[in-house]
């Protein structure tokens, strides 16, 4: 009997009883230790009260079980269910024209300095009320739902006053609620300088520091903040502030770091042990040491990376040589990366990043997890959420493969209320 069923027999006593059965499945556990993929051939799910009660062989099933439904797979592979670990979901309007100015050599600097990019979307996100942006919200939601998402984080950060920045982290939770996903909110109000702040960015950091922050805890809108850290938003020194505060107050942490230079970015997350640093285009190999030692989750976006037309790669051959686990997101966007498709991340990362398939697997179940801090998913082994997406494929690499990935065959959600074990 394999160490798996014996922590399923643990789990459950003597007799084993399921919900439901999914019987004659090829696993894709996405373990980090054993067989690629960590698969299992030929293999049985059993799923009660939203969790995952049982995963093995088929030939492993004590007889001693019964099920309320069983379903027989046929063959096909089931995955944990994807995760998006880094969007930015909330926002109204679109920013079309200024795919159309970089296409005519306008960069996005450029565009950034010149009141487009973010303070753009800024203002038409200023105008929508809560329900108009989570309204929206939950259709991107939504789409991204049909492609496999189980879980995704959604961001802030085109509001950036304190009133703004509120709404859109109650709109992202309206959103998943509407979708049936379960949903993390990040505050990201260190994402630009807003107008009437223009020349005072301490100011404004100030103002994030002693009243954005303690409002959002006070409301419970976020479980972590993120911030910008590139010469066209925050300096460290001002993220530092930002960090210092957050960490006051309980938030886990979170940075947009190296994406358009090396301002140690990668490094000042470690230093604050930060969830996850994105991006890191170009990351140091000492940022990249220190995301090892601190155990910082490296979130690669390749959707950006190619919609603004870059040709500077994030460091994967020194993330792999230090061993910083690597997740992939959409970084979905109405700017840098108009993109609803995780399984298109799949593809793009290992085209673009070098990424092999089985890593870019592991960047969007098993690491993305843990740039979100959720242990209780990401992998599928007893007592995890039973969060899982079917496909009907004869191989786990054919994911990636795939220009814009597979159509599920099936998927299951746990409740988004279940809470972590």
């Amino acid at each position: 009997m394999t160490d798996t069923v014996r922590l399923n027999l643990q789990f459950n006593g003597k007799t084993l009883v399921f919900d439901r059965l999914y019987t004659h499945v090829n696993i894709a556990t996405m373990t980090k230790d054993g067989p690629a993929y960590g698969a299992v051939k030929d293999g049985v799910i059993g799923v009660t009260d939203g969790r995952l009660a049982f995963v093995g062989r088929m030939a492993d099933l004590p007889q001693n079980h019964s099920a309320s439904e069983t379903i027989n797979k046929h063959g096909q592979w089931v995955f944990p269910g994807f995760i998006d670990c880094h969007t930015h979901l909330v926002y109204s309007g679109n920013r079309a024209a200024e795919f159309e100015m970089r296409l005519k050599g306008s960069s996005y600097k450029e565009i950034a300095e010149n009141g487009g990019g973010i303070i753009s979307t800024v203002k038409a996100t200023r105008t929508a009320s809560e329900d108009e942006l989570a309204t929206a919200a939950a259709k991107r939601l939504c789409h991204m739902a049909s492609g496999g998402v189980t879980t995704a984080e959604i961001k802030s950060g085109y509001g950036l006053t304190l009133n703004d920045e509120l709404k859109m982290l109650r709109a992202a939770k309206k959103a998943g609620q509407m979708c049936d996903i379960s949903v993390t909110t990040t505050l990201l109000a260190a994402h630009a300088v807003p107008p009437e702040f223009a020349g005072r960015a301490d100011d404004y950091v100030t103002h994030i520091c002693c009243d954005i922050i303690p409002e959002t805890i006070s409301q419970g809108c976020a479980t972590a903040v993120d911030a910008f850290c590139e010469t066209i938003a925050f300096t460290p020194k001002q993220i530092s502030r930002v960090f210092d505060a957050a960490k006051k107050h309980g938030l886990a942490i979170k940075l947009h770091a190296d994406q358009l230079s090396d301002l140690g970015g990668g490094g000042l997350a470690a230093k604050y042990g930060a969830l996850s640093a994105d991006h890191l285009e170009y990351a140091s190999e000492a940022s990249v040491q220190a995301m090892a030692k601190s155990g910082t989750v490296a979130v690669l976006l390749p959707g950006a990376f190619y919609v603004l037309g870059e040709t500077q790669k994030p460091p994967v051959d020194l993330m792999r040589k230090h061993g910083v686990d690597i997740a992939l997101a959409t970084d979905s966007n109405p700017g840098s990366s108009p993109v609803s498709s995780i399984q298109l991340m799949l593809h793009m990362g290992c085209t673009l990043f070098d990424l092999t398939p089985e890593e870019a697997l592991a960047g969007i179940t098993r690491n993305a997890a843990k740039a979100l801090g959720l242990g209780d998913r990401g992998t599928l082994e007893v007592g995890k959420r039973a969060d899982m997406v079917f496909f009907d494929i004869e191989q786990p690499a054919e994911l990636a493969y795939w220009v814009g990935g597979v159509v599920p065959s099936d998927i299951v959600r746990a409740p988004s209320s279940l809470t972590q074990s």
